[in-house]
């Protein structure tokens, strides 16, 4: 700090334009390196990866939910699958096989609508960042021996998104 002009020797009135510049520099470094290692970027592809996680989750266990209830067959759409071939979810009739990147799909998408209206989901999920209604961008595999397998076509950072029952 400098002293003030002409005033008695001690007295200190301020910063210098110096003193104010290092202080801002420091600042600027230091929430650059903050920035950094947070890196809010990978936070939310990893939010959304837990979005995924728990919407695959969510329908497998729809899905087995109704088939005990309903004496262990399974939901007409999910019945109707061609064993160990892939499906994207959603109420697209066709135009089904693009776009998914996990796995190749089928073109008929499988339309899971009738386990909202029984009451084992409140919505058939889609993917929080490229999904609708009309495709999910999640996919559904019905194996000859009965396990399902659901999940998810575009997960983020490299992970593979899958659940089997």
């Amino acid at each position: 700090m400098s002293q003030a002009k002409g005033g008695a020797a001690g007295v200190r009135k301020g910063f210098t334009l110096i003193e104010l510049l290092i202080v801002i520099a420091v600042i600027v470094v230091l929430a650059a390196a903050v920035f950094v290692a947070l890196n809010p970027a990978k936070r939310f592809s990893d939010a959304r990866n837990a979005r995924r996680q728990t919407d695959v989750q969510n329908v497998l266990s729809a899905i087995k939910t109704d088939q005990v209830d309903n004496g262990g067959s399974y939901v007409a759409s999910v019945a109707a699958l061609t064993a160990a071939s892939n499906y994207v979810i959603g109420t697209n009739g066709s135009g089904c096989d693009a776009g998914c990147t996990a796995v190749t799909t089928q073109s008929a998408c499988a339309d899971l609508t009738a386990l909202v209206t029984e009451g084992y989901l409140g919505s058939v999920p889609f993917d929080p960042s490229t999904g609708a209604a009309t495709f999910t961008d999640y996919y559904i595999t019905r194996a000859a021996s009965g396990t399902i397998t659901v999940g998810a076509c575009d997960a983020e950072n490299g992970s593979s998104i899958v659940v089997s029952r």
